[in-house]
């Protein structure tokens, strides 16, 4: 039997994450762009607040043998002032 690839095992962790997304896709009658695309918002919120509630930030990339993104500097704290209104 041939082993599942790092991909496989990361598409099967984030079947699981939004498995309550998942129950939820097999009642709908009509998939329309509109439905797809309101799914596609949920998923990229779930994944969003997953990623900001997890114990260890990058959990997910490490365990799957990805790098962890480098965060980015706030837009506001780059030019080590504060941004003007108006």
């Amino acid at each position: 039997m041939e082993q599942p690839t790092r991909i496989d095992l990361l598409e099967l962790d984030i079947d699981l994450r939004l498995a309550d997304l998942w129950r939820e896709a097999a009642d709908v009658p009509e998939w329309t762009l509109e439905v797809v695309s309101a799914f596609m918002r949920a998923c990229y919120g779930k994944g969003y607040c997953d990623a900001l509630t997890e114990d260890a930030p990058g959990s997910l990339c490490l365990e799957h043998g990805y790098e962890v993104p480098p965060r980015h500097e706030p837009v506001g704290r780059r030019s080590g002032g504060s941004r003007s209104t108006g």
